[in-house]
């Protein structure tokens, strides 16, 4: 395999993802904040509720439309970049994937039409009904797909098959459970609520300073403020609890994350700050909180963190015994009643994935050298200054936006929602929470390099044949198409905001008894 081929092939699927991602979180907690904005519109039927639910839900649309497009091309890329990957995990792969699309999508993208286009059509409280299907429906699209990545960090329920060459499911259930799965899930979805609240609350903040639809904006910024401090609180506990599911499931991603190259006494601390050196294997420069790595990692006084230098060494012996089950796996294919062969090949079925790191270095395992192993060994070690900085620069804008909720709950709560200082802060922050969100999933997908699937099958052994010019070919023609429909996306939203709340409907700003909404406190 032309490592070229390999290396494109991940820059274009990388490129999507990406891309991708920045529509998603938004889509995923702008649904549920709907639900409560509907909520409130029908216990109090107040029109000015229905106003902020439409004008929300507006925006929402723009987004979900090309979250979906971007969505249906990243899972083409599976079959058309990565080939030998969908053949050899397809069967557990793609079941996940597979009933995202008959049970979620389908789901929303069968109600989102009655959500846009039947509130006259509709009872209030059958429309809310069918909002919160289109809200559970967008956050159950990323429960299987985060089954499925999950299982691509620790695969769980399978077992390869020497006779058919394929991972084949064994357990669906312990699939659906993965402790990993499951973390990164929850993690992900409070997130994406994050990235919504401060959509809305920068959104509202900005018509605040201009002095323009202040009844709604103060609403809207009372909803934001609750949301989003719930969230930003959930993001962190959450994220402490996806960083606990590393300690027994991929622990050189958690050794790259803090730059841990040595196995601390129990418990270890945290690297708070520090410059990792590639060439001694040291991080320079490192301020070092005491004890606290190994409270958050094992939950105990006495659970160690292995460093990558421990967990090198360990990669190394199975890797060698990779190269015995490789063989055994050779001699099965020559001859598969060889009973010996596979007693050989059951002995060491869990390194075959770590023999087949060696394809790297030498065309056959069997004949690889000590000098080849070693390189093999560290070739699993990800790359620790992206991880290092990329996962402190997401913790530190989480808690920024813990500061930035509570702040904004405390002024809503005192009616003080016109505060200068703060509204400008809103609005500057809005896209902060869409950096930490791409950081940290670079953590995650940078952290699992170089496995596909994680101790199952290398990177490099997925990818399709296909070539170089081809590669180019399409990243090219990607990243205009979709650099063309974010221009357009962008100009449709920010086209909406500036329109305002209340254009193309009857809806009024005002409240009964009252001449303006303008001048109303954001109350029910």
């Amino acid at each position: 395999m032309d490592l070229a081929v390999v290396d494109l092939s991940r820059l274009q699927f990388a490129l999507t993802a990406l891309y991708h991602f920045l529509f998603v979180p938004l889509t995923l907690g702008l649904a549920f904040m709907l639900v409560i904005m509907e909520s409130i519109y029908v216990m109090t039927r107040r029109p000015i509720w229905r106003t902020i639910t439409k004008f929300w839900g507006t925006l929402f649309g723009i987004n979900f439309v090309l979250g979906v497009a971007t969505g249906l091309t990243m899972e083409f890329q599976f079959g058309m970049n990565w080939s030998y990957y969908s053949h050899y995990v397809g069967d557990i792969f793609g079941a996940p994937l597979a009933i995202e699309g008959l049970m979620a999508f389908f789901l929303e993208a069968t109600f989102v039409g009655l959500m846009f286009f039947g509130w006259d059509k509709l009872k209030p409280v059958t429309h809310l009904f069918v909002t919160f299907l289109v809200a559970l429906g967008t956050n159950l699209s990323a429960l299987w797909i985060l089954i499925a990545n999950g299982w691509m960090q620790n695969p769980v329920g399978s077992t390869f098959n020497p006779d058919t060459m394929r991972m084949e499911v064994t357990d669906f259930m312990a699939v659906l459970f993965n402790p990993v799965a499951q973390a990164k899930f929850v993690h992900t979805v409070s997130a994406g609520y994050v990235i919504a609240a401060v959509f809305v609350l920068g959104i509202s903040a900005f018509y605040l300073l201009k002095g323009r639809h202040k009844g709604f904006a103060k609403r809207s910024m009372t909803v934001a403020a609750a949301f989003g401090l719930a969230s930003s609180l959930s993001v962190v506990v959450l994220g402490d609890e996806s960083g606990y599911a590393l300690t027994d499931n991929q622990k050189m991603k958690l050794a790259a994350i803090e730059a841990m190259w040595e196995t601390e006494p129990a418990p270890a601390g945290l690297t708070a700050v520090g410059l990792p050196n590639m060439v001694d294997h040291r991080t320079d420069y490192e301020i070092k909180i005491p004890y606290v790595l190994g409270l958050i990692s094992t939950r105990s006084l006495d659970g160690q963190v292995e460093g990558i230098l421990p967990l090198v060494a360990v990669a190394e012996t199975r890797i060698e015994s990779g190269m015995l089950a490789y063989d055994a796996l050779e001699r099965i294919k020559a001859d598969p009643e060889d009973v010996t062969a596979r007693g050989d090949f059951e002995l060491r079925r869990n390194d075959l994935g770590y023999g087949l790191m060696l394809r790297r270095f030498v065309g056959d395992p069997r004949e690889a050298t000590p000098e080849q192993v070693r390189a093999a060994a560290w070739a699993t070690v990800p790359n620790v200054p992206v991880m290092f900085w990329s996962f402190r620069i997401m913790a530190g804008i989480g808690f920024l936006m813990i500061g930035l909720f509570a702040t904004a709950f405390i002024l809503c709560t005192l009616r003080k929602h016109e505060t200068k200082w703060f509204l400008r802060l809103a609005v500057l922050a809005i896209p902060l929470p869409w950096i930490a969100a791409e950081l940290g999933w670079i953590v995650a997908e940078v952290g699992r390099q170089p496995w596909a699937v994680e101790g199952v099958l290398p990177t490099f052994l997925g990818a399709s044949s296909l070539t170089v010019p081809q590669l180019w070919g399409t990243i090219i023609g990607f990243t205009v198409l979709y650099g063309a429909l974010a221009v357009v996306e962008v100009g449709l939203i920010l086209r909406t905001i500036k329109k305002g709340p209340f254009a193309g409907h009857g809806d009024s700003d005002s409240e009964p008894g009252s001449p303006s909404g303008e001048t109303e406190p954001a109350t029910a």
